[in-house]
């Protein structure tokens, strides 16, 4: 599809989207314009990849100890977590030792080996590859980015994409809540690298706090980058959570400090920069609307991607084995 074509077609996906038949937005937002909000505890890990990496389930049995101490309201992995096979219910397994809520985002390692995302949601017995949910006075959205942009002819392996039915599924479901909105989304729209769309993901979100008279979208969490950053977009603030388990460091540089056995049986080993402790994060929402992100730090194990020979800025953002401690606060007023 020639380029013209397709910012044509996506402007005028968009646009239906934005003004798609929808319920009332007015029902039940006068009482959510309110300046306070419902205090609210989740877990978050990233990235952990269990199909690339060798000590997957000691990384995922540590992250549910913890969430099995602090007891928050729901847990949630942003997605490169495991394919959806057999081989990998015992990954399965130490999830669901978790007694709460659990729920997933399917990212772009799940479809490899030939699996879709519908597969994975399957697997992992969620509703769909993209959904929603109500909990403690929030509405949690979360988004496949892995459709097919139509502007790639043939198909590419990994697509970082939200498609039109997507979009307008986005728009209808923000629409009919009443409720402050997080999303989640394995790849990011709030850098380059992400979704393709990224920009036309945020306007949909902008025109849907507009029409709503506040700002109902208020954060949005993603993985995929294997990094630790954090921006604010007209107000939405974007959160990146670090993986659990290395940097990737791409397959220009290569260091094989595991042994040859292990690489051997890890043919992606030798790209990655590991950390020698799992990471993930807790995040509080207090009841005026304070965030508290607590993150965990680590160490690179043998050297670090600078000691390699990798600019710090290589990938926009510094290689850092940490999910950084964040505070900041919501605010519903446009």
């Amino acid at each position: 599809m020639k380029r013209r074509n397709f910012i044509r077609n996506t402007s005028v996906s968009l646009l239906a989207a934005l003004n798609a038949p929808q319920l009332s937005s007015a029902v039940g937002h006068a009482s959510n314009r309110k300046s306070t909000f419902t205090p609210i505890r989740f877990g978050i890990i990233s990235d952990l990849h269990q199909d690339f990496s060798f000590d997957a389930p000691a990384r995922l049995e540590a992250f549910i100890s913890d969430m099995q101490k602090w007891k928050p309201d729901m847990i949630i992995q942003l997605g490169d977590f495991c394919q959806p096979k057999k081989e990998n219910d015992v990954i399965m397994d130490i999830w669901n030792r978790f007694a709460g809520p659990a729920y997933h985002v399917v990212g772009n390692h799940e479809t490899d080996a030939g699996f879709t995302p519908a597969d994975a949601a399957r697997y992992w017995k969620m509703p769909n590859s993209y959904y929603s949910f109500d909990l403690k006075g929030y509405h949690f959205v979360v988004l496949d980015g892995n459709d097919h942009n139509p502007a790639h002819q043939p198909k590419l392996k990994y697509e970082h994409y939200i498609g039109e039915e997507q979009m307008q599924w986005l728009a209808a479901d923000l629409d009919k809540t009443g409720l402050p909105v997080i999303i989640f989304c394995h790849q990011g729209f709030d850098n380059d690298g992400g979704v393709d769309n990224a920009a036309q993901v945020r306007l949909l979100i902008e025109h849907a706090n507009r029409k709503s008279g506040f700002r109902k979208v208020q954060m949005a969490f993603s993985g995929h980058f294997h990094q630790d950053y954090y921006n604010v977009i007209n107000g939405v603030h974007h959160v990146q959570i670090n993986s659990a388990t290395y940097y990737w460091r791409g397959t220009k540089y290569v260091d094989e400090p595991f042994g040859p056995a292990l690489h051997k049986q890890y043919p992606l080993l030798k790209y990655m920069s590991y950390y020698r402790d799992p990471l993930w994060a807790r995040v509080e929402i207090g009841g005026d609307g304070t965030v508290r992100i607590m993150g965990r730090s680590s160490s690179f194990m043998y050297k670090t991607p600078q000691q390699l020979g990798i600019p710090v800025n290589d990938w926009t953002y510094p290689a850092v084995s940490q999910i950084s401690d964040r505070t900041f606060k919501l605010n519903k007023q446009l």
